[in-house]
């Protein structure tokens, strides 16, 4: 799997509406422009008005392809946007140029918002320049200090999402500072029970295992030198990181040291939800889209 592919099969759905909360923004429009160019969605866009149709008549995209929905404020944008896909006029809400706080605070409003009884996390692909495949971080977002509990609804999010672009049972990795179980650190705790749980049939659709240090877990050169027996070891799809400290450092040194592309999404929700950062790039945007819309139509 790699990003050309899953945006090649996302095109192929039919039907496809992404409501985005504050598209009056250069970046979203080029996301909106790729997006609607390769004929993977129409949108509703939210925000002001008068800026968003300039943007979209600079960059040339098709006013057949967007709705353009006047509405003034963080907090009146992202509850407009997160209605839409509320009332099914949307299948996925996409953040644009509002704040993050405000934006989840609309998500997960027990009225008018996306929430379930699930869990809700967040996954990253990355595909990284001269790796085959991709590799996915979850949870470096939402998630600060999850409880072993909250860990198996994580891998349950994520492998789900997985399985929807086309992983049949995703490789997990429930990784720690070193490959080993110490008493005294939960990380490895967690990890073990995770690899257990996974194979006494409770988290299911995946290979867990851990607890594997990063090297050993996506190289299979240092996973041998370590002697490590593992289906996982040296190829894992999915690393599940054991704080968010730890994931945002590795999302983040991937980003810049690997200069990686990325995709990511928030799940659990009552559909996907598309959290990029300001700094995404137009194309990071588009490969998240494909994927949350893969998600949602599978």
């Amino acid at each position: 799997m790699n990003f050309e592919r899953m945006l090649t099969n996302a095109k192929q759905l039919e039907g496809c509406t992404v409501s985005i909360a504050g598209a009056a923004d250069e970046e979203v429009i080029r996301a909106v422009k790729l997006a609607t160019d390769h004929g993977l969605s129409r949108f509703i866009l939210f925000g002001e008005a008068r800026e968003i149709r300039k943007l979209c008549e600079q960059y040339g995209i098709d006013e057949a392809a967007v709705d353009i929905l006047h509405a003034k404020g963080d907090v009146e944008i992202a509850r407009r946007a997160t209605l839409a896909v509320k009332n099914k006029e949307a299948d996925v809400l996409m953040k644009g140029m509002v704040s993050t706080s405000t934006f989840m605070k609309a998500v997960l409003n027990r009225e008018a918002g996306l929430r379930t009884k699930r869990t809700l996390s967040h996954i990253a692909l990355f595909q990284i320049p001269n790796r085959e495949k991709l590799i996915g971080v979850t949870d470096a977002a939402i998630h600060i200090a999850p409880t072993l509990e909250e860990k198996v609804e994580i891998i349950h999010n994520a492998v789900e999402a997985m399985h929807d672009i086309g992983y049949v049972s995703p490789k997990v990795a429930a990784i720690g500072a070193v490959e080993v179980v110490n008493p005294q650190m939960n990380a490895t705790l967690d990890a073990a029970l995770l690899s257990q749980m996974n194979r006494r049939g409770q988290i299911k659709g995946c290979i867990v295992d851990g607890p594997l240090a990063l090297d050993n877990a996506v190289d299979m050169v240092a996973a041998k030198q370590k002697g490590i027996n593992s289906e996982v070891a040296g190829q894992a799809d999915l690393l599940v990181v054991p704080y968010i400290e730890v994931g945002n450092v590795l999302y983040k040194s991937i980003m810049y040291f690997a200069e990686a592309s990325v995709a990511a999404i928030v799940v659990g929700a009552s559909a996907p939800v598309v959290l990029t950062s300001r700094a995404d790039t137009a194309e990071a945007k588009l490969y998240s889209l494909a994927f949350a819309l893969l998600h949602a139509k599978n």
